[in-house]
């Protein structure tokens, strides 16, 4: 790939879904375009991004090629701070100031399902306590391949590590031929959680409903400043009044302009 070459596919990935790819990316970037350019039999990134600049190109490969370039790195119970205060602290004050028991969650950026996953496990362990309560969780990601895999909630089991033996046993599923070594979550958590494909850089969202809590932790890092108050400002569109989002460990807000403030650290409040 020459460097001609990677400044275009820079500019395309960037407008197209807002990830920024700086020189250091390149060898990267040559490497995942690369196994498409095997699979449609391309002889040149030129070709291969003429092709994608076609109208046969945008419709039938440009999700593929977003698939390639994007980073998908989760864990259950990543940050695990930020579910303690969930249980302990939002969900309390949100039942206590909303009409319905009904509470609308948005994993956004949920990558190959291990976020929406713990939320719902999380979230089913509160209402167990709490008869009237209930619950919904959206999750989106732009990457049609790792939505796959977490429609279908299996996972190796030297992924399930962070959750603790108590959870395992409600919430997952071990395969009969153990010799997989794979479980699957339960189809309680499953049916609480619906997948779907969402740029963050699309003109409408197009989600009627409004959020209690939004999850979006280490997305933002991959965009520059003016578009994490793009995609920041469509997020609290769709934050109710009073909502929280939470946001990656290295991830703030200092500097932009969006109507949250915060309430502990990497979590905000939208103001009633």
């Amino acid at each position: 790939m020459s460097d001609r070459d990677f400044r275009l596919f820079s500019k395309l990935i960037e407008s197209t879904c807002g990830i920024k790819m700086p020189d250091v990316k390149k060898n990267m970037l040559e490497s995942r375009l690369r196994k498409r350019l095997r699979s449609l039999e391309i002889d040149s990134f030129r070709d291969y991004y003429d092709f994608l600049s076609s109208s046969e190109g945008e419709r039938t490969e440009m999700i593929m090629m977003i698939d390639a370039v994007t980073t998908n790195k989760t864990d259950f119970f990543r940050e695990p701070a930020h579910f303690v205060f969930l249980a302990e602290k939002v969900l309390p004050d949100l039942l206590g100031g909303i009409q319905s028991n009904r509470v609308n969650f948005w994993s956004a950026g949920c990558s190959s399902g291990e976020e929406p996953y713990t939320l719902a496990m999380v979230l089913s362990e509160y209402a167990s306590n709490r008869e009237h309560f209930n619950f919904s969780i959206l999750a989106t990601d732009i990457c049609t391949d790792v939505l796959q895999k977490a429609y279908r909630g299996i996972y190796e089991e030297d992924r399930i590590a962070p959750i603790s033996a108590d959870l395992r046993k409600k919430y997952l599923l071990r395969s009969r031929d153990k010799s997989q070594g794979v479980v699957r979550l339960v189809p309680e958590v499953r049916s609480k959680i619906t997948f779907r494909r969402l740029n963050f850089l699309d003109s409408s969202y197009r989600i009627e409903e409004k959020f209690q809590v939004i999850f979006c932790r280490n997305v933002l890092i991959y965009f520059d400043r003016a578009t994490q108050e793009r995609v920041l400002n469509n997020f609290c569109r769709h934050l109710a009044p009073g909502g929280h989002l939470f946001l990656g460990h290295s991830e703030t807000i200092n500097g932009l302009d969006v109507p949250l403030v915060q309430v502990n650290s990497t979590i905000y409040r939208k103001p009633e």
